[in-house]
């Protein structure tokens, strides 16, 4: 079989899995056309064929797209692809989901560039048939390896677990943690003489937060500090799903190197508190504003020890969309602006990453300077903002190597990075740090 150019082309039989249609592909020198044997809503779709290696990669276009037609500012410049171009993930039709398969293996998605490049592996952890995902929140990771995952829960599922644990491979170990079902949010492993130990916070009508093993017997448990004069009467002895600035809203937890800890009421009162080893309040700080050493919804917060640095405490400022970074003792030091709404912080070595609600992740080096934004596509955020965020709950259009809500990510001892996003059928992705 020949082209109409006269160079040869290859025919064969293919399966799309995004429309569960199958048909005959017949390739050319630099695309294929492939038609359905089944009833689809296009009837001819053309695909640009990439090499890399011995793996094809290809990107889905409109159907018969010609230079007769204007392309629509999406499809603008990328008529032609290079590797560079796709590898940063800005190849998205209109109307179009993208499609990455294979013909000749499995291939994956890969977002960032130079040094800071990741496999995409969505759907990392699975959960067993019994249980479900209901709007994935926060991770961690032990030091043997095992990922720790905590969803919001449905508060009327209260026989249902809110933590699960995965082995490095993926596969579910365990799971506990139904009191926080409903109100499940902030998750970090922390070792203390050897020991590890769960911290989770429980916002909505819970309004607590816990110190558990890693199996999942509680230590401790506490609510509301009323020492600190912000809260409303009766706010920790009898809470209830209220809101409000006078309200007790914990999202997460930062680890002093005393033994101590802060734990930031982002959705609450908007400060951070301090506590001792002993788990008692000692002090708070920042207020509601937009101002130096104010917050506007501060969810995630990090002792930023990286080396060469003085230790501080970083905290998402989310709603401010900045970074801001404080003493020890709670004194504003900077702050950096141009985030979006920077959900959470780790750090790893001299990096430093930052979920970000809308549909990136963000990498700082030592000198806080940006140096990556994985899968930053502002034509892909406004599908994923459109409709009230409708794409939160349809799982069937989201598009592979693409974040919809990140909503917390976590280093690996490796540099690999494991994300939580917000979306309501909950999804742990994994990135693997490609060297």
């Amino acid at each position: 079989m020949n082209s109409a150019s006269g160079g040869k082309v290859a025919s064969g039989f293919y399966r799309s899995q995004w429309n569960n249609t199958a048909g005959l592909a017949v390739k050319g020198k630099n695309h294929l056309i492939l038609q359905p044997y089944a009833v689809s809503s296009y009837r001819e779709h053309v695909f640009t064929l990439l090499e890399f290696g011995s793996a094809a990669v290809l990107a889905l276009l409109p159907p018969k797209l010609s230079q007769e037609k204007p392309l629509s500012p999406l499809m603008k410049d990328h008529h032609i692809f290079d590797r560079r171009t796709f590898i940063k993930g800005t190849i998205v039709a209109t109307a179009f989901p993208q499609i990455i398969t294979s013909v000749k293996g499995d291939t994956l998605p890969v977002v960032g560039e130079g040094d800071y490049r990741y496999e995409v592996i969505h759907h990392w952890a699975k959960l067993p048939s019994q249980f479900t995902w209901q709007t994935t929140h926060n991770v961690a990771v032990d030091r043997n390896g095992f990922l720790y995952v905590i969803h919001e829960g449905k508060a009327s599922l209260n026989d249902h677990p809110s933590i699960f644990v995965f082995d490095p491979q993926g596969r579910y170990v365990r799971s506990f943690g139904k009191q926080f079902q409903g109100g499940g949010h902030g998750l970090e492993v922390r070792n203390e003489n050897g020991d590890e130990f769960l911290y989770v916070t429980a916002y909505q009508h819970l309004k607590r937060f816990a110190k558990l093993t890693l199996k999942g017997e509680t230590v401790w448990e506490k609510r509301a500090p009323m020492g600190s004069n912000h809260y409303a009467e009766g706010e920790a002895e009898n809470p209830k799903g209220v809101w409000g600035r006078d309200r007790f809203m914990p999202t997460n937890f930062a680890f002093h190197p005393d033994g101590g800890f802060y734990l930031a009421d982002g959705y609450g009162a908007w400060t951070v508190h301090r506590y001792n080893q002993k788990g008692e309040w000692v002090f708070s700080f920042g207020t509601p504003g937009k101002g130096d050493g104010e917050f506007q919804l501060p969810h995630g917060i990090w002792l930023d020890d990286r080396k060469g640095r003085t230790p501080s405490i970083a905290v998402a400022d989310r709603a401010n969309a900045r970074l801001q970074w404080f003493t020890l003792g709670g004194r504003h030091l900077s702050t950096l602006d141009g985030m979006i709404l920077p959900a959470n912080i780790d750090t790893h070595g001299k990096l430093m990453l930052v979920p970000d609600l809308s549909a990136r992740i963000t990498l700082l080096d030592e000198n806080n300077r940006i140096v990556a934004h994985l899968g930053e596509d502002p034509d892909w955020r406004i599908e994923v903002l459109k409709d009230q965020r409708k794409l939160r709950t349809t799982p069937s259009e989201w598009v592979s190597g693409k974040f919809i809500h990140p909503h917390d990510a976590c280093f690996d001892h490796n540099g690999d990075i494991f994300v939580a996003e917000w979306v309501s059928t909950g999804r742990i992705t994994k990135l693997r740090h490609l060297v």
